[in-house]
C-alpha cells in the first residue's frame, strides 16, 4: 500500500522560505512520477511543482522561479523548496504519485492517484 507523509509547512512572513517534505512508502520515487499540489480555501486543487523519471522537472507559471522540486531517492523523499513566498501562496500543500505502470506527462495534473494528507503552509505579508 502506498503511503505519503508530508511535512515542513509553518507560517511564514512574505518573503520568507520554507522547505516542503514527503516521504514515500509502498512507492519508490526513483523512476516514479510526484508533484506538489496546493488547495485554497474555496479554490480548486492546482498543480505546483512535478519530478518525472529522469528528474525533469515542470512548474506552474505561478511559482516559477521560486520553488524548486527535488528527489532523494536513498530516502525516498520528494522535497519543495520554496522561496520568497508571497501571501497567495497559502494553501495546503499535498503530495501526490502516479500509480506505477501509469504514464505521465508535463504539464498535466490527472494522472496523480495517490495522495498524502497534507500539510499547511500560511504566509502573512
Amino acid at each position: 500500500r502506498v503511503h505519503l507523509e508530508e511535512s515542513g509547512g509553518e507560517s511564514v512572513q512574505a518573503g520568507g522560505s520554507l522547505r516542503l517534505s514527503c516521504v514515500a512508502s509502498g512507492y519508490g520515487t526513483s523512476g516514479g512520477c510526484m508533484a506538489w499540489f496546493r488547495q485554497a480555501p474555496g479554490k480548486e486543487r492546482e498543480g505546483v511543482a512535478a519530478i518525472y523519471p529522469g528528474e525533469t522537472t515542470f512548474y506552474a507559471t505561478s511559482v516559477q522561479g521560486r520553488f524548486i522540486i527535488s528527489q532523494d531517492n536513498v530516502k525516498n523523499m520528494v522535497n519543495l523548496q520554496m522561496n520568497n513566498l508571497k501571501p497567495e501562496d497559502t494553501a495546503m500543500y499535498y503530495c501526490a504519485a502516479v500509480p506505477r505502470g501509469r504514464n505521465c506527462y508535463p504539464g498535466t495534473w490527472d494522472e496523480y492517484e495517490h495522495w498524502g494528507q497534507g500539510t499547511q503552509v500560511t504566509v502573512s505579508s
